[in-house]
């Protein structure tokens, strides 16, 4: 059999730069594809509590000690606090707070104090479980002069420190001028904080679901 040494290195070495250079092409786009869009921070607002109700747990819909549930329709919102490689943060600790279905927030300086809705928590705060998941049981926000329906999120990340984002609902008309959410220029950014919400597996009757994970920097 008649052997050709250069003919096989050639082609080995063809092999060898194509591999190369298939991994030097490929390699960073997967990397980017896999990369998840962090959570863009947005205003707190002039609404944070000043002072945190006695109860301040999950559920913004019952509050003790009042007979009443909150007005208006019950939503349930979980999701996942996640870095930009989809990992878990456990350990952080996820606030909302948000106005009640009077458009009224539980603040000495928002307006309308006396038609508030006093079987609304209107502030939350829970802990993520070890798979960076939380839940809170609210109402679907409402709008109020100057901003469409939204729900304030913080997030404090051990050894990270404090992320403060809002969540917005998809479908709204008032989304497409609000200006809080349209100052987020990147479309991606921007579509990672509007959650459609659905009625789901949920035992409870009119109640709509909602997922919204929220990703820090790794």
């Amino acid at each position: 059999m008649t052997d050709y040494p250069a003919l096989r290195l050639d082609r080995r070495s063809l092999l060898i730069r194509t591999a190369i250079l298939s991994v030097s092409a490929i390699t960073p786009r997967a990397l980017f594809a896999a990369a998840l869009v962090p959570t863009p921070g947005q205003t707190e607002g002039p609404f944070y509590p000043v002072e945190f109700p006695p109860d301040m747990d999950s559920d913004l819909v019952r509050v003790t000690g009042q007979a009443a549930q909150a007005l208006g329709q019950v939503i349930h919102v979980s999701g996942r606090v996640l870095d930009t490689r989809g990992q878990p943060k456990p350990g952080s600790v996820v606030e909302i707070w948000q106005c009640d279905a009077n458009g009224i927030y539980r603040h000495p300086r928002a307006g309308g104090q006396g038609r508030i809705d006093h079987a609304f928590q209107g502030y939350g705060r829970t802990q993520v479980d070890e798979q960076g998941l939380y839940r809170f049981r609210t109402i679907r926000p409402v709008p109020y002069p100057g901003r469409t329906p939204h729900i304030h999120f913080a997030v404090h990340v051990p050894g990270q420190g404090r992320l403060v984002t809002q969540m917005y609902i998809e479908g709204e008309p008032l989304n497409a001028r609000d200006g809080v959410l349209n100052r987020i220029r990147d479309p991606l950014a921007r579509n990672s904080v509007i959650v459609p919400l659905a009625s789901g597996q949920l035992s409870e009757p009119g109640a709509l679901q909602g997922h919204f994970d929220i990703v820090v920097a790794a």
